[in-house]
């Protein structure tokens, strides 16, 4: 497996969630990520990306201020810490690489990991 997502779950409404993507090596050497999230009825849509070295993010406007992005070089992961999550943000979130930095569309990522559920109720 080359991108594994976890740390999905069901919070209240103003909680937080840390979600963690375990990248292979070669492949967090050499590439860009990002997160995706997809709500049951809609389309895939951006939501924060990280440049290789980790050195410039990118956020989604619906995401920015509540969500933040990182990556362990050392660990090879990368996380998504959500705060003061909203019912909005319930949705299948996954990882992703791509050579492209802050890539918006789904069809720029070259690898995907299998997706994790985030539930917020409100």
């Amino acid at each position: 497996v080359q991108l594994q997502a976890c740390g999905g779950g069901l919070v209240q409404a103003g909680g937080s969630l840390r979600l963690s993507c375990a990248v292979s090596i070669d492949i967090f050497s050499n590439y860009h990520m990002g997160w995706f999230r997809q709500a049951p009825g809609k389309e895939r849509e951006f939501v924060a990306a990280i440049s290789r070295r980790g050195g410039s993010t990118y956020y989604a406007d619906s995401v920015k201020g509540r969500f933040t992005i990182s990556r362990d070089s050392v660990k090879n992961i990368m996380y998504l810490q959500m705060n003061s999550l909203e019912p909005e943000d319930t949705a299948v979130y996954y990882c992703a690489a791509t050579k492209v930095f802050a890539a918006v569309m789904p069809g720029a990522y070259d690898y995907w990991g299998q997706g994790t559920l985030v539930t917020v109720s409100s």
